[in-house]
């Protein structure tokens, strides 16, 4: 059974260490701040001027002026800092963020990642996922291994425009955790009930299979 957009989280949560700063995209990344461990102690930053973002608020807590680069409305957790937009930026350019996640749309064997736009659909613009590939050595993509129709997004190569290349080397979705490496996807867990078999048949992408793929526990 493919995961849910809640496990994908989980999951992704699990790659947080104690005294990270940790930037998360627009879409399922962002569900990532109500899974943090209680034992380790993670600064979560937004590329709109927040440092410390905690979780998401409850109708008791909302406050429609404290939003995240999404205009999702958060909440600032103790110690946290807010500056301006080119502040944040300078911190992601600089290289001071420990770990990203980003959702995407392809992703493929040379680690080029496509996130941002899809010919013919109107879009707002990259946004700050260009600076996030190109300023974050340790990157988590988090997307649906495959379209509503069945077809692969984990392939040989991006058909997509580009955010960046050469840039992704882990991915998780809703089938399983991948590494890239060499040119291919290396398989590393699967979800739940979700056999060896499908995740072969949704990767276009050239796929290794290591004797030792565990199954996801939650």
């Amino acid at each position: 059974m493919a995961l849910s957009r809640e496990q994908m989280a989980q999951r992704v949560a699990r790659e947080l260490k104690d005294g990270f700063y940790v930037n998360l995209g627009i879409g399922i990344p962002t569900l990532v701040a109500n899974y943090v461990p209680t034992d380790i102690d993670v600064m979560l930053q937004s590329e709109n001027g927040l440092l410390g973002m905690g979780e998401f608020p409850t109708e008791e807590t909302i406050d429609a002026d404290m939003i995240n680069a999404g205009k999702q409305t958060v909440t600032a957790r103790k110690g946290a800092s807010i500056f301006s937009s080119a502040e944040s930026f300078a911190m992601i350019r600089g290289g001071h963020v420990d770990l990203t996640v980003l959702g995407a749309f392809e992703v493929d064997v040379e680690g080029n990642i496509a996130s941002w736009m899809i010919p013919g659909k109107l879009v707002k613009g990259m946004g700050g996922a260009m600076d996030l590939v190109a300023g974050a050595d340790n990157i988590i993509v988090t997307m649906t291994h495959a379209s509503k129709d069945g077809e692969s997004k984990l392939l040989t190569r991006c058909s997509l425009p580009l955010t960046g290349a050469g840039c992704i080397r882990k991915v998780l979705t809703d089938l399983a955790y991948l590494e890239i490496a060499d040119g291919a996807f290396i398989l590393r867990e699967r979800a739940p009930g979700v056999s060896i078999e499908e995740i072969i048949a949704k990767t276009a992408g050239k796929l290794i299979v290591p004797d030792d793929v565990v199954e996801m526990s939650f």
